[in-house]
C-alpha cells in the first residue's frame, strides 16, 4: 500500500512565505534608500538650493553680476545652440555616450564641467583624464596664470584631481594632480573643476572661492546651468523620451527583483519534485483497524456511531447489489430490497433506518441481522 505526497495550499504558503517574506523586505529598503539617496542628492550643486551642498548663493551671486542663470534638468536646453553663452554641467546624472556627443555638438562658447566623468571628458575635454586621486580640504595658491585664478589668489579646493594635456592650463594643484583645468578645443574655452565644493552653499565665502567662480562661470551675461539625470534617448513622435521616464536605479531594482524571485523558486523547487510513492512505517491490516474501532466506539458507548457505521456498510453492499443509486430516498431502497428478498418493508425499514441501539447486546443483534441480510445479497 503507497500514499501519494502533495502540498496543500496552506503548507506552500507556509513553506514560502518566509523567503517572500525576506525578499518583500529587500527590495522595500532598496526603495527607501534610493528615495533617501534621490532625496538627499536632489539639491546637490543646485542653483536654487539653500542646503549646504546647494548653490543658491553663488546663483545670486552672478545675478547681481548681470548673469542671467538659467538653470534646467532637460538635455534638450543643454544641446541648445548657445553661441556667446556659458554652459555649466553639473555633477551627477548618468548620460550615455550619444548624449554626450549631442551636446559637444552644440555652439557653446565655453563649457564648464563639474566633477566630469570619463564619457564627459572624453567628448568635452579631450585629453583630460581623472587621476583617481582626492586631495584633502585645505586652502592652496592658484599656481598658475590664468587671470581667474590669479584674481580669486588662495581658494579653499579639496576632491577629485585631473591630468591635463599638453598646451591645457592647470591650477589649484601639485602640477599633476590639478582640480581646476582650462583647454581650448577649437573656437571653444573648456574648464574642467574637479572641486564643487569651494562653490557650494557651505564655503563660497571662504578664502577667494566666491571670486574664483565669479571669475570663471561669469565669461558671458548668459549662464545656463545643466543639471543632468539619468540616462536619456533621442526624443520620440510626441517629443518625449520613453527612457527618461525609468530611472536606472528603479531598472536595476527591477532586475534585483527579478534575481531574487529565480533564486527562490530554484531553492523551492528542488524540494516539490514530481509525486512519489512512499512506503508506510508500519502496515496495518484491515480486521486490525476494525477492532481497533470497534474497541474505541465501545470504550465511549458510542452505539449510534458503531450502528450508523454497520448499516452505511450493508447500504453500500445493497446499492451495488442490485444497482440502487447512492442517492436514493429510503423508501425506494426498502421496497426495492423488499422485492428482491420477500422480507417485510416495515422491518427491513427498522433494520436499515432505524433508531440506534440501546444496549450492546441490541447492538450485537443489529450486527448479526445485517449480516444475514448482506449475506442473502451475496448469496440470493
Amino acid at each position: 500500500m503507497s500514499t501519494s505526497v502533495g502540498r496543500s495550499v496552506g503548507e506552500s504558503w507556509r513553506a514560502l512565505r518566509t523567503p517572500l517574506l525576506i525578499t518583500g523586505f529587500v527590495v522595500l529598503a532598496a526603495i527607501v534608500v534610493l528615495i533617501a539617496t534621490s532625496a538627499r542628492t536632489s539639491g546637490q550643486f543646485s542653483p536654487d538650493s539653500t542646503e549646504s551642498t546647494g548653490a543658491r548663493a553663488l546663483a545670486a551671486l552672478l545675478e547681481d553680476h548681470n548673469v542671467d542663470v538659467h538653470g534646467t534638468e532637460s538635455l534638450n536646453d543643454a544641446v541648445q545652440a548657445g553661441g556667446g553663452s556659458t554652459l555649466l554641467i553639473g555633477p551627477g546624472g548618468s548620460l550615455d555616450d550619444g548624449d554626450w556627443r549631442r551636446i559637444a555638438q552644440a555652439q557653446w562658447s565655453h563649457i564648464i564641467l563639474i566633477r566630469p566623468g570619463s564619457r564627459a571628458l572624453e567628448a568635452l575635454a579631450p585629453g583630460v583624464r581623472p587621476t583617481g586621486n582626492s586631495l584633502a580640504t585645505r586652502s592652496r595658491q592658484p599656481g598658475c596664470e590664468l587671470p581667474a585664478a590669479v584674481k580669486a589668489g588662495t581658494v579653499t579646493v579639496n576632491g577629485p584631481t585631473y591630468s591635463a594635456p599638453e598646451g591645457a592650463t592647470t591650477c589649484y594643484g601639485d602640477g599633476i594632480n590639478n582640480t581646476v583645468v582650462r583647454l581650448e578645443v577649437g573656437d571653444r574655452l573648456v574648464d574642467v573643476i574637479g572641486t564643487p565644493g569651494s562653490f557650494m552653499n557651505a564655503r563660497l565665502a571662504d578664502d577667494g572661492n566666491a571670486a574664483l567662480a565669479l571669475n570663471l562661470l561669469g565669461t558671458h551675461q548668459d549662464l545656463t546651468w545643466y543639471l543632468p539625470q539619468w540616462e536619456s534617448d533621442y526624443p520620440d513622435s510626441d517629443g518625449e523620451s520613453s527612457a527618461q521616464l525609468i530611472p536606472p536605479d528603479v531598472r536595476y531594482i527591477a532586475w534585483a527583483l527579478a534575481f531574487a524571485v529565480l533564486v527562490v523558486a530554484i531553492w523551492r523547487g528542488r524540494r516539490l519534485g514530481p509525486v512519489v510513492a512512499e512506503r508506510l512505517p508500519v502496515i496495518v491490516h484491515a480486521a486490525e483497524t476494525t477492532e481497533g474501532r470497534a474497541r474505541l466506539y465501545r470504550r465511549s458507548r458510542a452505539r449510534d456511531r458503531a450502528a450508523s457505521a454497520l448499516r452505511e456498510s450493508a447500504l453500500g453492499q445493497l446499492h451495488e447489489a442490485h444497482g440502487i443509486p447512492r442517492r436514493a430516498d429510503p423508501s425506494a431502497v426498502v421496497a426495492t430490497v423488499a422485492a428482491r428478498t420477500g422480507r417485510d418493508p416495515a422491518m427491513l425499514y427498522e433494520l436499515l433506518y432505524g433508531l440506534p441501539p440501546l444496549t450492546d447486546a441490541a447492538l450485537m443483534s443489529l450486527s448479526q441481522e445485517l449480516d444475514v441480510l448482506t449475506q442473502e445479497v451475496r448469496h440470493p
